[in-house]
């Protein structure tokens, strides 16, 4: 890890630093542990966002990380075909490849650094399943899945499917080069990803090295939340530490602080994080299982009109389907 990467990080374009007399830094108000799970057909995740608040998440609602697991052959497992309504998925996958498809004609290969960004909006059924070939050879999979939430006037919504391949990504380097940043959404600094997202919010993957710091200017009217994929480092002007599989909310200002531990774990040098913020909603939340929306009716509606085959059809050229 990671996939998406450069050869000379120098040669990147640099953020600024922050002018010191004016930034107000986010502090540390809480650091969970993600408890491990299954997912789909039983591949192994860590629940990013358990025992934290919805006020605390909104715009966001729910991440797995998925891996990072070394496959054997014959181990690799995906999800079956499955409904959602009222929110976005983004599958973010960092090394492995999956394919995806859905009822609404969207589809395709996701692999080593590419984003699926899947709008549910009034309903849809999709497929993520490993390829046959990687199925027969195993190999090494790791990837996120984040659910970003809909505001009631956009959640029925038509549908849409947005790719976005590896080199679309793009990249940035700290002001002295010690942490690259992958901007998949968002601005950061009047940098802004590729991203296209209905609900407003930023999305980026940072791998910071040993002992260096990164200061990322932050919207103050956002949240900021810190998700150390692997390695370990800080987080915050007072270095609070996070290790891998745990979630960092900060508090109000307009910089976040970042750091890679001087003395990292034995498996990495480097520490990655992915980091998020989003423009709150403000709404009442109901969520159960494939469904995201703002009442129990309309949950239970969701779950008649799929009954009833009517938040999609499978179609004819279906993966997954023997």
């Amino acid at each position: 890890m990671p996939a998406v990467t450069t050869d000379n990080i120098l040669a990147l374009p640099r953020l600024l630093e922050p002018d010191p007399t004016t930034a107000v830094h986010r502090p540390v108000r809480s650091v969970t542990t993600a408890p491990t799970g299954y997912e789909g057909e039983g591949f192994p995740v860590r629940r990013a966002f358990a025992g934290v608040s919805m006020g605390d998440l909104d715009p966001f609602i729910h991440m797995d990380q998925m891996g990072e697991v070394e496959y054997a052959p014959g181990e690799p497992k995906g999800t079956p075909w499955h409904p959602h309504r009222g929110f976005e998925t983004v599958t973010y996958m960092i090394d492995g490849t999956f394919l995806h498809q859905d009822s609404h004609g969207g589809g395709g290969v996701i692999e080593n650094g590419a984003t699926q960004w899947m709008t549910a909006g009034r309903g849809i059924l999709h497929i993520e399943t490993p390829p046959e070939a990687l199925v027969a050879s195993g190999g090494l999979f790791h990837g996120l899945q984040l659910w970003v939430n809909l505001p009631a006037a956009d959640k029925m919504m038509e549908p849409h499917y947005q790719p976005l391949e590896p080199d679309e990504v793009l990249l940035l380097s700290s002001p002295d080069g010690g942490a690259l940043i992958r901007v998949i959404a968002g601005d950061v600094a009047g940098h802004v990803g590729p991203g296209s997202t209905h609900t407003p919010i930023t999305m980026q993957h940072l791998t910071i090295a040993p002992g260096a710091q990164v200061q990322l200017p932050w919207n103050t009217n956002w949240n900021g939340l810190v998700y150390a994929l692997s390695g370990a480092g800080t987080v915050g002007v007072e270095k609070q530490p996070l290790a891998s599989g745990q979630l960092a909310v900060t508090g109000p200002g307009d910089v976040l602080t970042l750091g890679g531990s001087p003395s990292p774990d034995a498996r990495t040098d480097a520490f990655d994080v992915l980091v998020l913020g989003g423009q709150r909603i403000g709404e009442p939340v109901a969520h159960y299982g494939p469904f995201v929306m703002n009442t129990r009716a309309e949950l239970q509606q969701a779950f008649a009109d799929y009954e009833a085959g009517r938040l999609g059809v499978i179609p004819p050229n279906a993966i997954g389907i023997r």
